[in-house]
């Protein structure tokens, strides 16, 4: 009977598992119909929501269309949370899920999560929030996994105290900024014509003045070598002058460590320039080659020269003149690697593209600005702002596929900014991205049923077959041992009457 009741317990779990992995309720495959398609228009349809950071009672509003033919019931969108630092809001409650929503087929309803909390810590950036959507035509169930951008800010200081305003402190002379241009000092004579006072009767003292200057190339940037041409005249009608020597030095000025060293140095040579004669109203002009040091800060720099010469009667005078010459310093700066997530995507996702601008020059990046170009993107223009010399400024954008590409195709990431003058640069980089067909609606129910078969069901007789069989096996070969045991037991009995008859 144990036995009996073994085999019957194996027979029966074999029955159990080939019952489990039959197909149950399953639509047959010629029977499909239209199915729903459930599309997020966040970012396409509506701007990317802002936040501040820890803002509270914000709500998250999104828009869910459905595409497809078929009305979509029972719609719900539960968040995606597996980083609770990648969701930019505080997590107060066990389950974040939308209320469920009908949706008609062609159909658009908006849906929302209330009284959310943006974390403290969310700092300013782009945060891409993974939601798994699912719905039912009534018959089918179905799900799939679509994402949204969304944007946060920075909360913003507080307004420094009265207190501590800068006006209230004591006045201190600022230093002057110049744009660049000449002044000139009265001669003065040194020897001759009365010792060193004025001339006397009808001679006048000849002025030797600069009239201006120009520089070749016309802009003097710092770290290059240029020529300085110095544009003279003589103001007086009667007198000429002769034996002339100038003398230009630049005053000291730059960075800490080389506090001392002039903003510019003569390229080779000297500083000191000698000229001939000018004539009675006359003009000349004299040039030097320089070099303006590379660690100077963009402004302008004055030049100190000065002046001796002689007129007809060898009457020496000396006089002074000052040039401030405009220093730029070019803009430099690097940008990091592009990160692209997700690096494919298909028409109608998004990509965030994130980077850092590190500003390695001397001087200000005005109105920083980014925009992505290409086609089968589109994207809005981002607005970095203002980048100071030594930091670092972050571009984060989104581009949205609007049109498959092959392959990886290449975009480009247009960076523009201005210097202080108002003079706007740009400069490229390119980036790749692969975008993919629209995707359809994953059918769960599809993937985990198989098709009915039509006809006989074979597999329960099958079963059932196996199960007599053993069963009848399992009694032939009880009944033939019950047999083998009798008939041993017949044999030593007739072994004992023989023994006994024997012993008589």
């Amino acid at each position: 009977m144990k036995l009996f009741k073994k085999a019957a317990g194996i027979a029966m779990s074999l029955a159990l598992a080939a019952a489990m992995i039959l197909p149950v309720g399953v639509r047959a495959a010629d029977e499909t119909g239209p199915i729903p398609d459930i599309v997020l228009t966040v970012g396409k349809a509506q701007e990317t929501p802002v936040y501040t950071a820890e803002d509270t009672k914000q709500e998250l509003l999104i828009k869910l269309k459905n595409e497809g033919t078929a009305d979509a019931k029972n719609v719900k969108v539960v968040p995606v949370i597996d980083d609770a630092s990648a969701w930019p809001f505080e997590i107060k409650n066990v389950n974040n899920e939308f209320p469920a929503v009908d949706i008609p087929a062609g159909e658009t309803v908006e849906t929302k999560l209330d009284n959310l909390t943006v974390r403290a810590d969310a700092g300013a950036k782009n945060y891409k929030l993974i939601f798994q959507i699912t719905c039912n035509d009534g018959e089918q169930q179905y799900e799939s996994t679509k994402y949204v951008f969304v944007k946060t800010l920075e909360k913003e200081k507080p307004a420094e105290d009265p207190k501590d305003d800068p006006k209230d402190e004591p006045n201190v002379p600022s230093e002057p900024q110049d744009n660049g241009g000449i002044s000139n000092n009265e001669p003065v004579i040194t020897s001759g014509g009365g010792g060193g006072g004025a001339p006397s009767g009808n001679n006048s003292v000849p002025r030797v003045i600069v009239t201006g200057f120009n520089t070749d190339p016309g802009a003097v940037n710092a770290g290059s070598d240029f020529k300085l041409i110095v544009h003279l005249k003589n103001t007086s009608t009667r007198t000429a002058v002769s034996n002339m020597l100038f003398d230009l030095q630049a005053p000291s000025s730059g960075t800490e460590g080389a506090a001392e060293a002039p903003a510019f140095l003569p390229s080779s040579g000297s500083s000191t320039i000698y000229l001939d004669s000018i004539p009675a109203g006359g003009t000349q002009d004299i040039s030097i080659a320089l070099n303006a040091r590379a660690d100077l800060v963009q402004k302008p720099y004055s030049i100190s020269m000065s002046m001796k010469y002689e007129d007809s009667s060898a009457t020496q005078y000396e006089s002074s003149s000052s040039l401030a010459i405009p220093v730029k310093q070019a803009a430099r700066f690097e940008f990091s690697e592009l990160e692209i997530a997700p690096e494919a995507v298909a028409v109608g996702e998004e990509a965030n593209i994130t980077c850092s601008l590190y500003n390695t020059g001397r001087i200000k990046l005005y109105n920083v600005k980014a925009k992505f170009e290409g086609e089968g993107i589109e994207a809005k223009e981002v607005f970095v702002g203002n980048v100071d010399s030594g930091a670092t400024g972050s571009i984060d954008g989104i581009v949205t596929a609007v049109q498959e590409t092959a392959g990886n195709q290449k975009f480009k990431m247009v960076v523009s900014y201005e210097d202080d003058a108002g003079k706007a640069s740009t400069v490229e980089k390119e980036f790749a991205l692969q975008i993919m067909p629209e995707q359809a609606p994953m059918d769960v129910s599809a993937m985990a049923e198989m098709p009915e078969e039509k006809g006989f069901p074979l597999v329960p007789v099958i079963i059932g077959v196996a199960v007599v069989a053993a069963v009848i096996v399992i009694i032939v070969i009880m009944k033939k041992r019950k047999k083998k045991k009798e008939s041993l037991e017949e044999e030593d009995l007739v072994d004992e009457v023989d023994r006994f008859t024997e012993d008589e």
